[in-house]
């Protein structure tokens, strides 16, 4: 929201903060930040991480098909390839944990950069086909690559010293690593969202021949979300091996890219903070129905399909509208 914006409409003035974010978004920012931060002296620690590093996966693909309108049936290949590069880099190479972070997240993003740039060529189903195909590519190479540890995957991943100095060795100080890696960036998703070049992809999204005509470089645009979504994705997955001291074939399995599509329609896709609701239910059901073994998949189906049924637009969405403001 512009200066310009807030003049001529003196009520979305008084609904905003000095950085023009809305009180409404900002006390739901403020609640999720408390929440928590006071979650692991209720809950499981390794639990709460687990749901902020998909809450944050979630949001990543939702940059992508909820602002950018390109639906990815790959985005494991990002989310899994970073969990295994940060992995080794940390067990074998023995790096500390921000730098085994970015070196996984870098993957990802570069692996992005390569998938991306072949990807954009084609639209609609092909896009996501062509997204798949290279995520089984990045399956099976992780599958055969000696490093990787086939299917046994790379094990005992070590909690090295953070900046050298820090030890996260235990839960609680590893959780006060993850939880500012998440924040900073669902904050910088919401900055991307809200931004000029936010506002030009979800024109793109809506009417792709009118951005063309006003002189858009529409591939441009598409190219640049495709990589930022799977940086942040990438990000998502080297926290989780960080976490779980584990990188598996789980992690780049075709299952994981449909799963966060599912976080991410549950949740609402042209949301803010539906993908991040939509990861904690899908999250929270594998966790706390896990004794129902593999009829833990059907009661995912049955509440997916009674959530499209009554909330069409995402639980998040469906609430946003009876509101009458955007969430």
């Amino acid at each position: 929201m512009t200066d310009q914006t807030l003049m001529d409409n003196p009520t979305n003035a008084r609904h905003t903060t000095p950085l023009n974010i809305p009180r409404l978004h900002l006390a739901i920012f403020a609640a999720l930040v408390a929440f928590f931060a006071i979650g692991p002296f209720f809950l499981y620690p390794v639990f709460l991480m687990k749901v902020m590093c998909f809450v944050l996966f979630a949001c990543a693909f939702n940059l992508l098909l909820g602002y950018g309108g390109l639906l990815s049936f790959g985005h494991a290949a990002f989310f899994g390839s970073a969990s295994y590069v940060s992995a080794y880099a940390a067990k074998a190479w023995g790096l500390t944990p921000e730098l085994s972070l970015l070196l996984g997240t870098g993957a990802a993003a570069l692996l992005g950069l390569v998938i991306g740039s072949l990807a954009i060529r084609r639209q609609g189903i092909y896009f996501a086909m062509v997204t798949l195909a290279f995520a089984q590519m990045v399956y099976f190479v992780s599958l055969q690559a000696p490093f990787t540890g086939g299917e046994d995957g790379i094990q005992a991943v070590p909690r090295n010293m953070l900046f050298g100095l820090i030890d996260i060795s235990s839960d609680r100080a590893l959780y006060v690593f993850v939880f500012v890696v998440v924040f900073a960036c669902l904050f910088l998703i919401y900055r991307i969202i809200h931004s000029p070049f936010g506002q030009v992809l979800k024109a793109i999204r809506e009417n792709e021949a009118r951005s063309v005509s006003l002189g858009y470089r529409v591939n441009r645009y598409k190219l640049t979300v495709f990589v930022m979504s799977a940086t942040l994705a990438g990000t998502a997955g080297a926290t989780k091996a960080l976490v779980f001291q584990l990188a598996s074939l789980t992690d780049v399995h075709w299952a994981m890219s449909g799963e966060v599509v599912l976080m991410a329609l549950l949740g609402g896709m042209h949301t803010v903070f539906g993908p991040i609701l939509g990861a904690a239910i899908i999250v929270t059901m594998q966790n706390y129905f896990a004794g129902f073994g593999a009829w833990v998949t059907v009661l995912q189906g049955a509440i997916f399909v009674v959530a499209v049924l009554l909330f069409r637009e995402g639980i998040v969405g469906v609430l946003g509208k009876w509101l009458k403001k955007p969430l």
